[in-house]
């Protein structure tokens, strides 16, 4: 019997969150609407300059898995965190929504536990910088095979290829995931990791079992538009979930197709769209739905997840799928 429905594995980072303006991000040279990374004196200055902070636990499939957990799956997540004041906050808060965090806070004079500041615009748009810290330095070694190994899903975060120790931690998992009888998938990340490991990437898509990417991911992967681009992929992958801002999201899966509407809404804060969408999904798959309920699942959660401030849902989501009928 499987240990869990759903594991995670990818950086384990403090979402530290702070509304701004345009004026503010230009002030301080930060590029609105996508994900940079920084060094830890460009991240001390950014947090400095943060004004009425809020923190919570992040990470991108970090998100997911949490989402997961709190649907009421067993859930694991495998990342690395420093024994500091963040990196015992992160344990406690993935362990408070019910995630087991199998790595303990590593003690010692190692890099210190990472953290994103992000920066919420009016319209809801996210501008964010991170510092890595500690969470790249996740290798093979803090992969538990008993975690890994016995995991009915395991979901995988494109972002840990930047460095060779994340690369073989990534696939390490894999292998001990598929070798137990489970299946592996990957979210893409975004369109610039995309274009780092093109070439990993597309084997990756050949060998995974599940792909989730938004339409830039992509088009970036296979470098053509997004209809040949999902052509390529149809035929690579086991499954393919492309999630498009403001429009249907596709799901094929062999000679199996699903087209979701997706209702538009304005959000508060678009941190933890994707990472939402993808808890909606994996748990339709997880619980053996149809592809277009597990889609439909998806695009509830991100819609949730896009009302409020923050990249973790706040209201019941099992709830919101009996209403719509999914449950």
């Amino acid at each position: 019997m499987s240990k869990y429905q759903v594991v995670g594995i990818g950086n384990a980072i403090v979402d530290v969150i702070s509304q701004s303006d345009d004026a503010f991000l230009d002030r301080n040279g930060i590029q609105k609407g996508i994900m940079q990374l920084v060094e830890q004196a460009r991240g001390e200055t950014l947090y400095d300059a943060m004004g009425n902070r809020t923190q919570a636990p992040g990470g991108s499939v970090a998100n997911t898995v949490a989402g997961l957990g709190s649907l009421g799956l067993s859930t694991g997540f495998i990342g690395r965190v420093h024994d500091d004041a963040l990196g015992r906050f992160y344990a406690e808060g993935m362990a408070k929504d019910g995630t087991d965090f199998v790595n303990p806070p590593v003690p010692g004079g190692e890099l210190p536990t990472s953290r994103s500041m992000i920066f919420v615009s009016p319209d809801g748009e996210r501008s964010m910088n991170t510092y890595l810290g500690i969470s790249a330095e996740l290798g093979p070694e803090d992969v538990p095979t008993d975690v890994a190994g016995q995991a009915e899903i395991l979901f995988l975060e494109g972002y840990l290829y930047d460095k060779p120790k994340g690369k073989a931690a990534f696939e390490a998992a894999a292998r001990a995931c598929r070798a137990g009888g489970g299946k592996a998938g990957i979210a893409l990340s975004d369109p610039f990791c995309v274009e780092r490991h093109r070439t990993d990437f597309r084997r990756l898509v050949k060998e995974l079992d599940f792909v989730i990417g938004n339409e830039h991911e992509w088009q970036s992967l296979y470098e053509t538009d997004l209809s040949s681009a999902l052509e390529q992929a149809a035929a690579d992958a086991g499954m393919v979930v492309c999630t498009r801002s403001g429009h249907d999201v596709v799901l094929v899966q062999g000679e199996e197709e699903a087209v979701v509407p997706v209702d538009e809404i304005t959000p508060v804060d678009a941190t933890g769209a994707g990472d939402q969408f993808a808890a909606g999904f994996l748990y339709g798959i997880a619980t053996g739905r149809s592809l277009d309920v597990a889609g439909r699942m998806g695009c509830l959660c991100a819609a949730e997840v896009i009302s409020h401030y923050g990249a973790r849902p706040e209201a019941d989501v099992m709830e919101m799928f009996k209403a719509a009928g999914l449950v």
